[in-house]
């Protein structure tokens, strides 16, 4: 098992029978962990400040602009600031979990980054390899076979840091933050891994790499390839994952005090507001793997804009593709008001998992008939229209339900 998972990283591959293990191939793995987790602090740092500053410039006002150029200093400032506070708890607090919650939060933010290709040249169907001292490698800590599995199981775990400080805090206002929180949190995971089916139903693979090999081409790219439905549920459930407003109910201050995180303060707190952000890059770098190519440049014509970089082309796209994504996040922050929370709730099962589920099955359809040969018109056909009589029929069930409801005096 651990020759199958390390046979997956040619740096790695020529261990496994004793030889080629030098100070070059330790090196790299150094400079891969060093690497990796310092980008992780840094981008985590300079979004934080990023948004501040993005979110000011669209409400006229001037954001962080004392400490350190532009202001750009002021979130180490910050940082400092909780490090330096004395920490807290409550008499009634369970204290061992109430101190390891936020790590189960913070941690999995932390190891996301892991299997992310974060670069490497994939262009004209190669492999992403790149060459550091003269051993092959790819520009990713970890690229196992089940690479997609590892990003579900980090995200899912997530959920228990949460859970866990609301229940340990030993108070009910952090305890009904917490369960609303895992509510929505598990809620969206349904939709977020039948949107990610899609995705591995094309590629045909669960290696990040090699989803991102897949897309050779602007039309391969997935959020063309599975027809745009996949990547608006992915980006939508990934935004209620992500606890990013409009759907912030996690810490919904206006109702909930502040949420499952009440009674933490200094380091601890400073852990899971890290961890928030942390994971905002690190899911918008696993969207842009998905479904825009990762390291995969859009050429203009035949020209690569980046393609004066060399080795570094592909991490400078991966950047740039990131940057978008966070500039959209930003902007739905600064511009979309909370809805009520149950309509957070019929959105993520009556909508996107239903519509998730419905599309999945199209492209499996699709894929059939490629391999056996059939009309393809014809197929689209039949499934679009098995898929309008879903829909009809699944809206008139919530229809009735709805008017159940009301017969009998509830409000929702």
């Amino acid at each position: 098992m651990i020759g199958a998972l390390l046979a997956v990283d040619p740096l790695l591959n020529p261990g496994l029978d004793g030889g080629d293990w030098d100070w070059k191939t330790l090196l790299i793995i150094l400079i891969k962990v060093v690497g990796v987790f310092t980008i992780g602090l840094v981008c985590t740092i300079l979004v934080i400040w990023f948004e501040r500053k993005v979110v000011a410039g669209m409400h006229n006002r001037f954001g962080p602009n004392k400490a350190g150029p532009f202001g750009i200093l002021q979130t180490l400032a910050d940082g400092m600031k909780l490090m330096f506070k004395e920490g807290f708890w409550p008499d009634k607090a369970d204290k061992p979990v109430f101190i390891i919650a936020p790590f189960l939060t913070f941690v999995p933010a932390f190891l996301l980054w892991s299997v992310i290709p974060l670069g490497g040249d994939f262009t004209d169907g190669k492999d992403g390899t790149v060459e550091w001292f003269g051993k092959v490698t790819r520009v990713q800590l970890i690229d196992p076979p089940i690479g997609i599995l590892v990003v579900l199981a980090l995200s899912g775990i997530a959920v228990y840091g949460v859970m866990l400080a609301g229940w340990s805090s030993g108070s009910k206002y952090p305890l009904l933050g917490a369960v609303r929180a895992s509510a929505q949190m598990i809620s969206y995971e349904a939709a977020l891994g039948l949107s990610l089916a899609a995705v591995l139903l094309l590629s045909g693979t669960l290696s990040t790499s090699g989803i991102v090999a897949a897309q050779d081409e602007l039309l391969d790219w997935n959020i063309i390839a599975t027809g745009l439905v996949p990547f608006v549920v992915f980006l939508i459930a990934m935004t209620a994952e992500l606890n990013r407003p409009p759907f912030d109910y996690v810490e919904a201050e206006q109702e909930l005090v502040a949420g499952f995180n009440t009674e933490y303060a200094s380091f601890h707190f400073a852990l899971f507001y890290v961890a928030e952000f942390m994971n905002l890059v690190s899911m918008s770098a696993i969207i842009v793997t998905l479904f825009l190519g990762g390291p995969q440049p859009l050429h203009i014509g035949d020209v690569n804009i980046f393609g004066w970089a060399g080795p570094l082309s592909g991490t400078l796209w991966v950047i740039v593709k990131v940057l978008c994504f966070l500039y959209l996040y930003v902007w739905i922050r600064a511009t979309l008001p909370r809805p009520r929370y149950d309509k957070l709730m019929d959105l993520g099962w009556k909508l996107l998992i239903p519509a998730a589920f419905g599309w999945l099955l199209v492209l499996a359809a699709l894929e059939l008939a490629r391999d056996e040969d059939w009309n393809i018109a014809a197929v689209v056909a039949a499934s679009l229209g098995v898929l309008a009589v879903g829909a009809l029929l699944f809206t008139a069930a919530l229809a009735v339900a709805r008017k159940n409801r009301e017969a009998h005096g509830a409000a929702y």
